[in-house]
């Protein structure tokens, strides 16, 4: 990097030096700054051409210089020869005025080291496009090496060669003498000019028709610089010592050959031996073929070959050459035609630019840029002709890269953004307002191309206001959304609601709704929907362009409104307009349509709402209760033995209440047994505390998950089928044993006694109202029973612990066997662990229902067993207090038996019931 560096820097030096002492102390370098070597020219190329631009007016002008020191080698008058050859040339030249010369910008100037001059900018000499590249810098520069010449630009080329020595020949009475690629100068645009006058010959008698012209004899010992190129030079000039007007034509031929060959000349010369090599050269001439010329196109080979030929009379003139078919093509004279353009006036120029877009895509880039674009560019400075060269502008730029379009187009386009009249520039300028856009950098956008909108869009013109809206939508996405939102769309609403022309205002809103898809959504929401209803007019055609503004925003997927939109704002305001009398019912049909879409819009979203509300909450309400009931349970089942504890509280209180309300004196008996307890019964009652303190102790038993099983049938409660069918009982005879006080039921297994009912109802959803007590699932009503410490539920009245038992109707009690328990007072022979497993399965399955009859014909056992659950089923109990006693189906007391309770586990009693009567009447206090 640093080698390449140090190379760039000895580069830029070695030229610097080299342009510094070849113009330093020349008077050139008073008004004109030198800068790059980029060509060579004149004869035998000795002139170095430089880049340069004037100091006073910062014009770009090439700068010509001769380096003495080229010449250090000759002698000294051999020095002067010299350099009076170059001066006489160069002074020649600049009293010249033509196009088709070299234009003199500054005259020659001569320093102690060069000469130099000044003239219009030059690209390079056509001997350095055709690959002759002495004196040039090195490298050369691929500007020219890579150059090629187009079609167009060598027909033209040679037509302006043909030009000018016509106006030499004929208006100046010259020959030029010394016609070469060397001496033709291509200038910036690329036209061929004519220099290098250092050999030409004036007429002698110029007023007469034919003029005569003196001819120096060929001298071989003159310097190089002193004579002319003799490959390009006539045989005459060296056979006869003549000249004439046709020898530059043979110039002009062999030059012609030079283009179509690569630069290489139709003989080379032996500059040694001059007079032989031009002596063969004729022979060669004389028998010149078609062969020979075969790179020549086949439309001009046979004029190249008059030109070549021996005889100078037959060599067309300059003027004759101007005219060949050759020289006919639409390009050539196109660029022709731009030559002379000062010459026309306004009427032919435009109808010469309309013509202009067909020839234009027929022509090179290069030829559009250089030769054509400045000439058009020029004519601005005249407002009636930029309507139609402003087209033609703007197609070049179509064609031109971004950088060539800022470099070359957009500097020539600033005043013309700014002119208002003729009003067509405007027109022309919204036509093409996407390649204007598209090219443009921003910050020219905003200060040159957007204003010239928006006083488009304020013009006085509603045909220029129709245009500009029509256009706006096709380059829309090319704004920035700044401009769009702060100073577009302003403008087009203020030309809606001010216009007094009914086009504008439609037009307004058709290009508000073609542009809504490049708004934010919250700013058309916001914005434009609320300018609707400012709309004050009721046309069809506005209302419908209201419509299609609400529609758009309603469909489109980026924009969209709002349910409280539509509600609060859209549907108010499109409603009453559907009902205009001046619509038609199409244009009727489309509102109700548009309204219709966007109320089943509205319900669509407003029910998904409240659905999705609706769901919420119920999931939050079913979340609540979840955590109630999982802090219900957890409750429940810590507090398990408090709450049986409450529940043999109520149910004793109740029945001691329920006794005491029926009968005073068993009230005060019950008062005198509970003040007169044996030392027996406190022994049981603390055994019972310390066995309820222990299952308090216990840890809470979780419940299980338990899926219901639905019934088949509807759940009935048994309890009043079978109330109804306990008469039938009554009239069965059957001999009960007593039941003596010493084998009460104190201590029954935990097994428990299955002799109710079960009803299918989940565990945690328990909401019985048939038990013994709310907290339990049993319902009091109907059932009162004391319990005490004895707990003797079937024994006579004047059993301890019991103030009253209340029977049903039936007057006959079944046989029950007497389950084998150690006496009251006595030990268990084995404790079981305490087992809660009867509170989680408290509802069993339902049992099959018994009929009328069946009940009837049963006997007692057998009625009993419809309501024992088999062994192993869920009925079973824990042992709480001692006791457990089977409600509707339910375990309610734990009873440490392990046989269940069936008719077959027990024996028969040695005693029996003296009285069914009683048992009937207890019976039916049991059962309601």
């Amino acid at each position: 990097m640093e080698s390449m560096l140090n190379k760039l820097k000895s580069t830029v030096t070695k030229v610097t030096a080299d342009v510094t002492s070849a113009v330093m102390g020349n008077p050139v370098t008073r008004e004109f700054d030198v800068g790059r070597h980029i060509a060579s020219g004149g004869n035998g190329l000795a002139w170095k051409i430089f880049n340069g631009t004037k100091k006073s007016t910062k014009q770009e002008v090439a700068v010509f210089v001769f380096d003495k020191k080229l010449i250090d080698k000759y002698q000294k008058f051999e020095k002067d020869q010299i350099i009076d050859s170059l001066k006489r040339g160069v002074q020649q030249l600049t009293r010249l005025r033509h196009p088709r010369l070299l234009t003199v910008q500054h005259p020659l100037e001569e320093s102690r080291d060069c000469l130099a001059f000044c003239t219009e900018p030059v690209f390079a000499s056509l001997a350095n496009v055709l690959g002759n590249w002495e004196n040039l810098p090195s490298p050369v520069s691929p500007d020219i090496k890579d150059y090629k010449l187009y079609d167009v630009e060598t027909k033209y080329g040679l037509l302006q060669v043909s030009e000018g020595l016509s106006f030499l020949h004929s208006s100046v009475k010259m020959v030029h003498g010394n016609i070469t690629p060397e001496n033709i100068i291509l200038n910036k645009s690329g036209a061929w000019k004519i220099m290098g006058f250092d050999f030409c010959v004036s007429s002698t008698n110029p007023s007469e028709q034919e003029p005569k012209f003196p001819c120096k004899e060929w001298d071989p010992n003159l310097p190089s610089l002193c004579l002319p190129n003799p490959e390009y030079l006539a045989p005459e000039y060296i056979l006869s010592v003549t000249c004439e007007t046709a020898s530059d034509m043979y110039s002009l031929g062999t030059v012609m050959y030079a283009v179509f060959n690569k630069g290489k000349p139709v003989f080379e010369v032996n500059k040694q031996d001059i007079y032989k090599s031009f002596s063969r050269q004729l022979d060669q001439l004389s028998r010149l073929g078609s062969s020979s010329l075969t790179n020549i196109p086949e439309e001009v080979r046979e004029h190249v070959k008059l030109l070549l030929n021996v005889t100078p009379t037959v060599r067309p003139d300059a003027d004759q050459m101007t005219k060949i078919p050759f020289f006919d093509d639409v390009g050539a004279v196109t660029l022709q035609y731009f030559d002379t353009l000062f010459q026309r006036d306004n009427l032919q120029k435009s109808q010469f630019f309309k013509g202009l877009p067909k020839v234009l895509p027929k022509l090179p880039k290069r030829v559009i840029v250089q030769r054509i674009l400045p000439c058009l560019t020029s004519e601005f400075v005249n407002p009636d002709m930029v309507p139609f060269v402003l087209p033609n502008v703007l197609l070049i730029a179509e064609e031109c890269t971004k950088e060539e379009y800022v470099k070359l187009i957009l500097p020539e386009l600033g005043p013309v953004f700014k002119q208002q009249e003729p009003i067509q520039i405007l027109l022309i300028f919204l036509q093409k307002m996407d390649l204007l856009l598209t090219k443009t950098p921003p910050d020219e956008i905003k200060n040159s191309v957007l204003p010239m909108v928006y006083r488009a869009l304020e013009a006085p013109s509603i045909q220029i206001q129709e245009l500009c809206l029509n256009i706006i939508p096709t380059f829309a996405n090319l704004i920035d959304y700044p401009s769009m939102k702060n100073a577009l769309i302003p403008r087009i609403k203020n030309a809606c609601l001010q216009t007094s022309s009914l086009a504008v205002r439609v037009n307004s809103l058709v290009c508000l709704g073609k542009i809504l898809e490049y708004l934010d959504k919250w700013f058309v929401l916001d914005d434009i929907l609320p300018f609707l209803q400012q709309i004050p007019s009721k046309e069809p055609a506005v209302l419908m362009g209201i419509l299609g503004i609400y529609k758009c925003t309603f469909t489109h997927k980026k924009l969209g409104i709002t349910k409280e939109q539509l509600a609060g704002k859209v549907l108010p305001h499109l409603i009453p307009l559907s009902i205009e009398n001046n619509l038609n019912l199409n244009q009727f049909n489309s509102f109700i349509s548009v309204i219709k879409e966007m109320l089943n819009r509205l319900e669509s979203e407003h029910k998904t709402k409240l659905e999705q509300l609706h769901i919420m909450q119920e999931q939050q309400k079913s979340l609540d209760i979840g955590n109630q009931m999982n802090a219900s349970e957890e409750t429940k089942v810590t507090n398990i033995g408090s709450q049986i504890d409450k529940v043999f509280n109520n149910i004793g209180a109740d029945l001691l209440t329920g006794g005491e309300s029926e009968n005073k004196e068993d009230g005060l008996q019950n008062k005198q047994k509970r003040a007169s307890l044996t030392l027996e019964e406190k022994q049981k009652l603390a055994k019972e505390q310390e066995q309820a303190q222990k299952l308090k102790s216990q840890q809470p038993l979780k419940p299980q998950v338990h899926t219901p099983i639905a019934p088949v049938k509807q759940t009935k409660d048994l309890t009043d089928t079978l109330m109804d069918n306990m008469s039938s009982l009554t009239s069965l005879s059957v001999s009960t044993p007593k039941i003596s006080a010493s084998s009460s039921f104190t201590s029954v297994p935990s097994t428990g006694l299955g002799m109710m009912f079960s009803t299918p109802i989940d565990n945690t959803k328990r909401n019985l109202t048939n038990g013994l007590n709310a907290n339990m699932g049993f319902q009091t009503s109907g059932f009162n029973m004391p319990v005490n410490t004895n707990q003797n539920f079937f024994s006579s009245p004047s059993t301890p612990g019991v103030s009253k038992m209340t029977l049903g109707a039936p007057s006959t009690l079944p046989n029950f066997s007497a389950v084998s328990v150690p006496p009251a007072g006595g030990k268990q022979t084995q404790q079981r662990p305490t087992d809660m497993s009867a509170l989680n399965n408290l509802f069993g399955p339902q049992k099959p229902k018994v009929s009328m009859n069946q009940l009837s014909q049963q006997k007692p056992n057998q009625w009993l067993n419809q309501f024992v659950p088999p062994q192993g089923s869920p009925g079973t109990g824990s042992s709480v207090m001692g006791t457990q006693v089977n409600v509707m189906g339910q375990s309610a007391f734990g009873m440490q038996a392990n046989p269940f309770f069936n008719p077959q586990n027990f024996a028969q009693p040695p005693t029996t019931m003296t009285s069914s009567s009683s048992a009937s009447n207890d019976l039916k206090d049991l059962f309601g």
